[in-house]
Formats: structure tokens, sequence, C-alpha cells
């Protein structure tokens, strides 16, 4: 399987929820406002022998008029009507903003869109400041979008599994292929560090859940001698045991 990591930038984000660009030979997180967060937006793009996998989707900002994540993808030579699956951990606005290509309609049109059930419900009771609707409107009744309920598997190699810690309804995932093993744990698993050591996140909804997910999940990991890719490293979007 071939990993492509889709960098949209370095940000920083406090409790207004606002993503703020970065530079990192530049800016000073000092110069941010208190408990400010460094991180990357980083989708990715896996490649299998039966799909283009495209994990979370980004801020939805754009470049030249274009969507960023498809000017990422185009970049690395994949046109966005390859991807044939879309897997969103969750639809906080920095892992979905990628979802509608601004005409109202889903950015990629010839993929299936696999979503928990209970996500989108929850993301449009709850709105702002985390959710924003209107992206997400063109998930709502249409036949390219499967909803989830609770664990499963896709197409006999890609396992999903309701864990709810970083949200009431976060999923992850695990790509089997070739005696490989990838797996993606969203704002679960966000950075490399975290996995290391063991402490309870405040932007967590179940941060003692969290925590203790990291930590099976790298020992899982270690021997299993997984593939982790992680969406808000600045440093280390992916990690081989």
């Amino acid at each position: 399987m071939k990993i492509i990591p889709l960098s949209e930038g370095t940000f920083t984000v406090d409790k207004s929820k606002h993503f703020v660009p970065f530079t990192v030979h530049a800016d000073k997180l000092r110069d941010r406002p208190a408990g400010s967060l460094l991180v990357e937006i980083q989708p990715f793009v896996v490649i299998t022998s039966k799909d283009i996998l495209l994990f979370d989707t980004g801020l939805g900002f754009e470049k030249d008029g274009v969507l960023q994540i498809h000017r990422n993808l185009m970049d690395n030579g994949i046109n966005p009507s390859e991807v044939t699956k879309v897997l969103l951990t969750h639809l906080h606005k920095d892992h979905s903003g990628g979802i509608q290509s601004g005409t109202d309609k889903l950015s990629f049109i010839n993929a299936l869109y696999y979503i928990q059930k209970k996500e989108l419900t929850f993301a449009f009771e709850k709105g702002l400041p985390s959710f924003v609707i209107e992206e997400l409107e063109p998930l709502k009744d249409s036949d390219r979008v499967v909803l989830l309920d609770g664990n499963g598997m896709i197409d006999g190699y890609i396992s999903y599994e309701l864990t709810g810690a970083h949200s009431p309804h976060h999923q992850v995932f695990w790509v089997n292929e070739n005696r490989q093993t990838i797996f993606f744990g969203g704002d679960e698993t966000p950075q490399l560090q975290q996995m290391k050591h063991r402490f309870v996140a405040k932007y967590d909804f179940n941060g003692k859940k969290a925590m203790e997910l990291r930590r099976k999940w790298w020992e899982s990991g270690r021997k299993e001698k997984w593939t982790i890719l992680f969406y808000h490293d600045v440093k280390n979007p992916v990690f081989q045991f």
C-alpha cells in the first residue's frame, strides 16, 4: 500500500476553534492566545489494490479557486474523481471541510463516504463552533453516503470501530492488505508524542478513555508492526514500527 500525506499547513487553534496559519520558522507560539495548540492539518491518501482511500478531508480552504485538498491530490498525480472511498473519523470542521466542493455537492464525485450515523445527527444538532453545517449538507440524503452503526468491516479489508473518546461518535480505521496494517485514529491519535505519554487532554470528550486507547493501540501497533498515520503531527505524519 502507498501512503501520501496531504498537508494543508501548520496552524494554531485555541478555545475559539479558529485555525490560524502558523509559519514554523517565523512565528512564535507564545505570541498566540494562551492555550493555543500547534497542529498540522493533514488528510491522507492510501492507495491499495482495490481503492484510492481518503482519510478525512481537511479544512476546505481554497488555493487559486481550487479546493486545497483537490490541488494536493493533483500535485501527487491523483485526480479527485479517482478517489473511491472517503473514510471520516468525525465531522469537526478541520476534518470535514473538504466534503463540499463549493457547489453544494460532494467534492469527490465517484467516492462513497463512510461516517457514523450518530455522528452526522450529532453534528447537525450541535453546529458551530465545532461543526459547519453548510459544509455538511451534501452528506444528507445522498446515495453516496454510507451511514455506519458501531463496529464493522468494509469490503473485507477495512475495519472500523466506534470509539467515542475525542467526540461522542468518533471512529477509527484499520486497513489490512498484503500483511501490512495501516491505522488511522483521527483525533484520538493526533500526534506521535501523545502515544508515548499518559495524559488526559481537556479537548477530548472522554480524555481518560482517549488516553487508555492510545496506550492500547501503541502496544498493539508495536506487537503487530502497524503503520500509524498522525493527522495533526507537524513533524511525523507517518510512523512505522
